[in-house]
C-alpha cells in the first residue's frame, strides 16, 4: 500500500485513477475523524466533506477532533491502532492555542496521530487574514481594526503573500551609535542599565509613551526598549525598564550600535507598515505590483499554536501524540512593557509548539514559519520526543529549544525547579530538519537550543541564516553540576552564521560540565562575527569532556576553533580552513589540560598566525598535526618559532608537520584527501564530506518567497 502525506510535487505526477485508489485504500480510509475549513463543529467529524443535505461532515476546528478522540479512547480502551484526524487542505485560523493534557495521550500502539490529507495541505494560523483595505490617492492601504482601537489586540509582525514585511526604522539603513554610557538611574541601578546619551536629534522627546522600540545590541545579545522619557536638552534616553544585569555586557556602551523601530513619521519604503494603535488603523505601503484585492495579508494574534501540557509534579505525561505534515504559521510576539533584554540566546521567549512534560511525541514532516519566537520547545521533563524532517523556516527567534534554562518560569509557565529528577529533560531528537532564516525579531536567538538537557540527538539538519549560534550545548558558565551530558550534533550543515551582526558566536557553541557529548561530521562554514569571535567550533566557560572530531570548519572569521576555558575536552581528525583572523584561539590560562588537539589539518591563505590569543602556559596538547599556509608564507608559533623550535622550546607538536594536506582543490570548496596526503600517514581518518545535511529536499515551504533580512 502506498501512503501519502502532503507531497504535492509527488502526487502531480500519479494517474488520477491511482490516486483515487490510493487515496480510498490509505489513511483517508482509516481515518477516525477529519477537519475542514467548510467543517462544523457540530456535525460527526466522520465525514471528509460535507454531506449533501450539510447534516453531517468533518468538524471545523482541530480543538473539537481533540476533544472526539478522547471520547473515542474511553470507549475503545484496549484498541491496538492509531486514532488518527486528517486536517484537509485550506486556512484554519485558530481561534486559540490547541491545548493537549494527558487525558490526549495515545499509547505505543495506539498513538493520537493529527495529520494533513493525503494530497492537501492545511495552515494552522494563529493569525488573521486581513481584508476591506481603503486605497488612499498616496497609495497606501490603509484598514481599521476596532479590537486593536479597543486595545484587545496588538501586533508587531505583518505578513503578505507568505513574506514577512517589517515596520519603519531609523536611520533607514545602518545603525545610529550610542554616544556615551551612563550609569543606570537611581530607580535602576541594583536591576540593570535603562539609559544613555545619543547624538544630534536621533531619539526625539515625541516617542516617549508611543509604541516606538529601540533595537540596542551589546556584544552576543541585544535589547529591544520601550521610551519611557527623553532630555532633549541632555540628550538621554530613559527607557521603561532595564537590561538583565549591570554588567558590561548588558551596558549600552559608547559607540555601540542601535536603531529605532516602529516610528509613524519614518514610514515611506514599500514594503513597510505602521499601526497606530490608539486610533486601531494599519497602514501599509505596498511593493510595485502590489494589490489589496489579489493579495494575501495576515496579522498573528497567538504566541502560541499547540502545547503538550503535562503535570511534572504529578507525573502525569502528554504521550504519545503524533503531528505529521501540518503547516503551522503566524505566531505574535509584542515587547512587554518594560522592554525585552535577556543575556544570552533569548531562550525567554516562547515557541510555536510547546511542550511540558512531553514524552514520546512525534512532530514529523511539519512546517512551522511565520514566528514571532522560537518554532519549538520542549521543557521539564520532556522526554523521547522526536522532530523530524521538518522545516522550520523565517522565524522571529530561533528554531528549537530542549530543555531548561532555570527554575520556574524560566521561558515557560509550568517549569519546576531542576533538583526534581522527573523534571530532567532528556532523550530528544532533532533530525533532518531546515531552520533556516531566523532572529527576524530576536538577533541572539539560536538555531538549536540545548540548556539543562542530556542525551539530545541534532542531526543531518541544514541550520542558515542566523545572526547568532547555529547549536549552543550547555547552559552552566564554568565547572559547577550540569544536567547538560551525552549530547550529540552531528552531521549537520551549518552555514552563514552571524553574518556580521552580533559578536562571540560559534557554528557549535558549548558550555560547562559535558560528559558524554559529542560533536562530529558536521559541515560548518561562513561564521562571521561583528567585532570578536566569529568561531566554528567553540568551547567556552567551562566546557569539560567534549569530543570534536570529523568536523569540515572553514571560511570563519576569528578561528575554525576557540576554547575560551574548558577542561579536558578532545579535538581531532578535523579540517579546519580558511580562517580570517587567526586559525585556532585559546583563551584563559588554567592548571589543569584544557584541550588535546591532535590528527588536525589547518590550512589557511592569508597573514594571519595559526596559534592566537594565549598559548604561554602548558595547559594544552598539540600533536600529529598538518599545517598549511598556501599562500606560501611561513608556519610559525608563538615567539615566531618555526615548527622544530617550537617543539624542542615547549615540547608541543610532536609528529606534526608543515606540508600541504594536498586536498583535492580546497580553494573550490573540495576538501576530499588525495592518497598521496602526508595527513594520512599521520593517522587522519576519512569521512563522507557530504554526508552532512537534511536528508531529502524541503516540501512545504520550498515555494515560499525569499526571506528578507532583518539586521545589516
Amino acid at each position: 500500500m502506498l501512503t501519502l502525506l502532503v507531497l504535492p510535487t509527488v502526487l502531480a505526477v500519479i494517474a488520477p485513477s491511482l490516486l483515487a485508489i490510493t487515496l480510498a485504500a490509505g489513511p483517508a480510509a482509516d481515518a477516525d475523524f477529519f477537519v475542514s475549513t467548510s467543517g462544523d463543529d457540530a456535525w460527526s467529524g466522520r465525514l471528509a466533506e460535507p454531506s449533501s443535505d450539510r447534516k453531517d461532515g468533518p468538524f471545523r476546528t482541530l480543538d473539537r477532533a481533540r476533544r472526539a478522540v478522547r471520547e473515542l479512547k474511553a470507549r475503545e480502551p484496549g484498541r491496538e491502532r492509531p486514532f488518527t484526524v486528517l486536517i484537509r487542505g485550506g486556512f484554519h485560523e485558530l481561534a486559540d492555542t490547541v491545548v493537549f493534557t494527558p487525558e490526549d495521550s495515545g499509547t505505543e500502539k495506539a498513538p493520537a496521530v493529527y495529520a494533513a490529507y493525503p494530497g492537501e495541505r492545511p495552515v494552522l494560523s494563529g493569525g488573521r487574514r486581513l481584508g476591506g483595505w481603503k486605497v488612499g490617492e498616496d497609495g497606501r492601504w490603509r484598514l481599521a481594526l476596532d479590537d486593536v482601537r479597543g486595545g484587545a489586540w496588538r501586533f508587531a509582525q505583518l505578513f503578505v503573500d507568505d513574506q514577512r514585511r517589517f515596520r519603519p526604522r531609523l536611520p533607514a539603513s545602518g545603525w545610529h551609535r550610542v554616544a556615551e554610557e551612563l550609569p543606570p538611574s537611581e530607580a535602576a541601578k541594583a536591576k540593570g542599565h535603562d539609559r544613555f546619551r545619543f547624538a544630534g536629534d536621533d531619539i526625539r522627546a515625541e516617542w516617549a509613551g508611543s509604541d516606538a522600540e529601540v533595537v540596542a545590541i551589546h556584544l552576543w545579545s541585544a535589547s529591544r526598549m520601550r521610551i519611557a522619557s527623553v532630555d532633549p536638552k541632555e540628550r538621554v534616553v530613559t527607557f521603561t525598564g532595564t537590561t538583565r544585569g549591570t554588567s558590561y555586557w548588558s551596558a549600552f556602551r559608547k559607540d555601540h550600535r542601535y536603531r529605532v523601530e516602529n516610528v509613524k513619521q519614518a514610514l515611506r519604503e514599500p514594503g513597510q507598515w505602521h499601526l497606530d494603535r490608539a486610533a486601531g488603523e494599519l497602514t501599509y505601503v505596498p511593493l510595485p505590483g502590489e494589490a489589496p484585492e489579489g493579495a494575501v495579508v495576515v496579522a498573528p494574534r497567538l504566541e502560541r499554536l499547540v502545547v503538550f501540557q503535562g503535570d511534572v509534579a504529578a507525573r502525569r505525561w502528554v504521550e504519545h501524540v503524533h503531528l505529521r505534515g501540518l503547516d503551522l504559521a503566524h505566531t505574535s510576539w509584542n515587547v512587554p512593557d518594560e522592554g525585552s533584554s535577556y543575556p544570552q540566546a533569548e531562550v525567554q521567549l516562547s515557541a510555536a509548539v510547546e511542550g511540558i512534560g512531553a514524552r514520546r511525541i512525534a512532530i514529523e514532516e511539519c512546517a512551522v514559519r511565520h514566528t514571532g519566537g522560537y518554532a519549538i520547545a520542549l521543557g521539564a521533563g520532556s522526554r523521547g520526543n522526536r522532530i523530524e524532517r521538518c522545516e522550520l523556516f523565517d522565524l522571529g527567534g530561533g528554531g528549537v529549544k530542549i530543555g531548561q534554562a532555570g527554575g520556574p518560569g524560566s521561558w515557560a509557565a509550568g517549569q519546576p525547579k531542576s533538583d526534581d529528577p522527573e523534571s530532567h529533560v532528556s532523550h530528544n531528537a532533532v533530525r533532518d530538519c531546515l531552520i533556516a532564516h531566523g532572529g527576524r525579531l530576536h538577533m541572539a536567538a539560536v538555531g538549536v537550543w540545548i540548556g539543562h538537557a542530556s542525551h539530545t540527538t541534532v542531526e543531518h539538519n541544514d541550520i542558515r541564516d542566523l545572526y547568532y549560534t547555529g547549536v549552543s550545548v550547555g547552559w552552566v558558565w564554568g565547572y559547577a553540576a550540569s544536567l547538560a551530558h551525552h549530547n550529540e550534533i552531528s552531521h549537520n550543515h551549518i552555514h552563514e552564521i552571524g553574518q556580521g551582526v552580533l559578536s562571540d558566536m560559534g557554528g557549535v557553541y558549548t558550555l560547562g560540565v559535558s560528559p558524554g557529548t559529542t560533536v562530529h561530521h558536521n559541515r560548518i562554514h561562513h561564521v562571521e562575527a561583528y567585532d570578536y569571535g566569529g568561531w566554528g567550533l567553540y568551547t567556552d566557560e567551562g566546557s569539560t569532556g567534549i569530543v570534536l572530531e570529523k568536523n569540515l570548519v572553514h571560511h570563519t572569521k576569528t578561528g575554525s576553533f576557540h576554547q575560551h576555558y574548558g577542561k579536558e575536552n578532545a579535538v581531532r581528525n578535523n579540517v579546519l580552513a580558511f580562517s580570517r583572523v587567526q586559525q585556532l584561539q585559546r583563551t584563559r590560562t588554567e592548571e589543569h589540560l584544557s584541550f588535546t588537539f591532535e590528527r588536525n589539518i589547518v590550512l589557511w591563505d592569508n597573514e594571519s598566525p595559526l596559534l592566537g590569543s594565549n598559548w604561554k602556559d602548558p595547559g594544552f596538547r598539540l600533536e600529529r598535526n598538518v599545517y598549511w599556509n598556501a599562500s606560501g608564507r611561513p608556519v610559525t608559533f608563538p615567539g615566531g618559532l618555526d615548527l622544530e623550535a617550537w617543539r624542542k622550546a615547549r615540547g608541543q607538536d610532536q609528529g606534526s608537520l608543515v606540508v600541504d594536506p594536498r586536498f583535492a582543490d580546497a580553494a573550490a570548496g573540495d576538501f576530499r584527501l588525495r592518497d598521496d596526503s602526508p595527513a594520512l600517514a599521520l593517522g587522519f581518518e576519512r569521512w563522507d564530506l557530504d554526508d552532512v545535511g537534511r536528508r531529502g529536499a524541503p516540501v512545504l515551504t520550498a515555494g515560499l518567497p525569499e526571506v528578507p533580512r532583518a539586521f545589516e
